[in-house]
C-alpha cells in the first residue's frame, strides 16, 4: 500500500450533486489540500489539527465534522482510490477478458490519480513518514473488499481466478505502476502503465482474444 496515492476526498461521478453535497465536497477538499500542503512543508508528524483547520479557513469543530483525526484525514483518500478502481472494473464491456479488464482498470485509475495535482506530493509524504503510511494501510481491508466485489460482479468468466486473487493482482500492478511513474519523473502515466504491463506479460496474448473495441496493445 505504500506507493498508492491518496487524494482529496470526492464524491463518485454519477447523478448531479446537490447544493449541500457540493458544499460538503468543497470544504472537505479544502481541508485535504491544506493538510497535504502542511505535511509537505512541516512534516506529517509535526502538523497539528489546529494548523490544518487554520490553513483551510475552518474551525477546529468543522474539521471534526469531516474527519475524526489527522490519521483519518490521511486515510480518507484511499477510499476514493477504491471507488475509482471498483468503478473501472465494473465499467469494462461485457465479455472482456481478464487481461483486458486489468489493463483498462489499471490505466484508467492511474490516469485519474495522476491527473490530480497533489499525487506526487502525497507519495513523497507517505514514503517519508511511517505514520502517514500506517494511516493509509488502516483502510486497506475496506479498499480490498470493495474491489473484490467489483471483480465478483463480472460473472462466471472470471471464476477461474477468485475475485480475491484478481484484486491482489490488480492492486499490486497499480502499486508497481505508481512506483515506476514516481521514479521516472516526468514520464507520462500511460507509458509507465504500458511498460509495467508489458513486463508482466499481461499484454502479450493472441490478437484473437482482443475484444472488439478493446484498447490497442503494444507489441
Amino acid at each position: 500500500m505504500s506507493g498508492r496515492p491518496s487524494e482529496s476526498p470526492s464524491l463518485s461521478a454519477g447523478a448531479p450533486l446537490s447544493l449541500q453535497e457540493r458544499k460538503h465536497l468543497l470544504v472537505k477538499s479544502a481541508i485535504w489540500d491544506a493538510a497535504t500542503d502542511l505535511f509537505a512543508e512541516k512534516g506529517y508528524d509535526e502538523t497539528t489539527v489546529d494548523e490544518i483547520a487554520d490553513r483551510a479557513g475552518v474551525s477546529r469543530r468543522s474539521f471534526f465534522r469531516y474527519f475524526s483525526s489527522k490519521s483519518d484525514l490521511m486515510a480518507s483518500g484511499i477510499m476514493d482510490y477504491g471507488t475509482f478502481l471498483s468503478e473501472a472494473v465494473r465499467a469494462c464491456p461485457p465479455g472482456s477478458s481478464v487481461s483486458d479488464v486489468v489493463h483498462r482498470a489499471v490505466l484508467q485509475v492511474a490516469q485519474q490519480c495522476t491527473a490530480r495535482s497533489h499525487t506526487r506530493r502525497v507519495m513523497q509524504i507517505v514514503a517519508r513518514y511511517p505514520a502517514a503510511k500506517e494511516a493509509l494501510n488502516s483502510r486497506a481491508p475496506e479498499l480490498r473488499k470493495r474491489v473484490e466485489a467489483a471483480f465478483a460482479s463480472r460473472g462466471r468468466a472470471f471464476r477461474r481466478l477468485p475475485p480475491g486473487v484478481l484484486t491482489d493482482l490488480t492492486l499490486a500492478i497499480l502499486d508497481a505502476v505508481f512506483h515506476f511513474w514516481f521514479r521516472q519523473g516526468e514520464q507520462d502515466i500511460e507509458t509507465s502503465t504500458n511498460e509495467v504491463l508489458a513486463t508482466l506479460g499481461l499484454m502479450a496474448f493472441d490478437e484473437r482474444e482482443t475484444p472488439a473495441g478493446g484498447p490497442a496493445r503494444n507489441r
